[in-house]
């Protein structure tokens, strides 16, 4: 039955950080490397099962990812972690080989109109520049993720019709993708298009290594998340104190915040394999590298088993 949970609670949720780089890349204070570098070796200890950790992108486009190579280099690569990068063409992934990662992450819109702002070029030419970088990956034996940008909605174009969304994931799922990210991009979904979405694509490709990325942008992440956990799905991206945003979604906030994600998931006994303290250590020290508040609720309020000796009156 729809929206019955699939898995047991005791099924190990699989948490994917990208603060260093969706989070990032929007800041407009340069984050000098060896921040970047000792912040991503504290949240490699974590318990993340990936770290989405830069984009090899053009430093002209997003100056504040210029220094890919140089934290690919420096970070430490704990067993158990995979090191992940936003690839935007056959050039950065070439830049990506020569300094080593685990997993090439490809994205392209599913709404033209968003593909044409985001990436300056129609859906079908993206899908082609992508076809030979998931050739180069299965070459030098990298595995590939492609992340679906607005999978569920556009503000230029509407809601997205779920067999347009279908139609990306048949035609990656033919290239020989391991995995596939469905991304609120612009926070347009809503729980029951989630699950609906989330059963028709597992029931079509069972053995697809399955992702959702929820922005908060209209308060409806982690319910999102939740109604995702209940279709079935087991991996899913957020970023630490709630950071990012899609530059092209008027009114965008961040991503789905890390803390909170696996407080609610921890609590209703499910198994993240993730080290809360040790995630709010570093909610706090991200506040200081970006020098303002975060949308973090937990961060704010502490977890639920913080005890008082007394309560404020409102």
């Amino acid at each position: 039955m729809p929206g019955q949970t699939h898995i047991n609670p005791s099924t190990r949720i699989y948490i994917q950080e990208v603060v260093t780089r969706d989070g990032f890349q929007a800041e407009p204070r340069f984050i000098p490397t060896e921040e970047k570098i000792r912040l991503i070796n504290r949240l490699s200890h974590a318990g993340y099962a990936k770290i989405e950790v830069t984009s090899f992108t053009s430093p002209k486009a997003i100056p504040m990812l210029a220094d890919a190579e140089a934290v690919m280099r420096g970070i430490e690569r704990v067993p158990g972690v995979e090191y992940t990068v936003l690839i935007p063409n056959l050039r950065g992934a070439e830049r990506a080989l020569a300094v080593g990662v685990d997993e090439f992450n490809l994205v392209m819109s599913v709404s033209e109109t968003h593909n044409q702002s985001n990436l300056r070029m129609s859906r079908a030419d993206s899908a082609k520049a992508l076809s030979e970088v998931i050739a180069l990956a299965h070459q030098s034996k990298v595995a590939v993720n492609i992340s679906l940008s607005t999978s569920f909605g556009c503000p230029m174009s509407g809601m997205t019709p779920i067999h347009e969304l279908m139609h990306w994931i048949n035609h990656f799922v033919d290239q020989g993708v391991r995995g596939i990210s469905i991304c609120d991009t612009t926070g347009m979904a809503n729980p029951r298009q989630v699950t609906e979405t989330c059963e028709k694509a597992q029931s079509k490709y069972p053995d697809t290594q399955w992702t959702l990325h929820f922005h908060n942008t209209r308060g409806m992440g982690l319910a999102n998340a939740l109604a995702a956990v209940q279709a079935g799905i087991v991996r899913f991206d957020s970023s630490l104190g709630g950071l990012g945003g899609c530059p092209y979604a008027p009114g965008a906030t961040g991503n789905i915040c890390t803390e909170e994600l696996v407080h609610m998931l921890d609590l209703m006994g499910f198994h993240t394999n993730m080290n809360l303290d040790l995630l709010l250590e570093c909610a706090v020290d991200l506040r200081t590298l970006v020098d303002r508040p975060l949308p973090s609720q937990v961060l704010l309020a502490g977890k639920v088993d913080r005890l008082y000796d007394k309560i404020c009156q409102s």
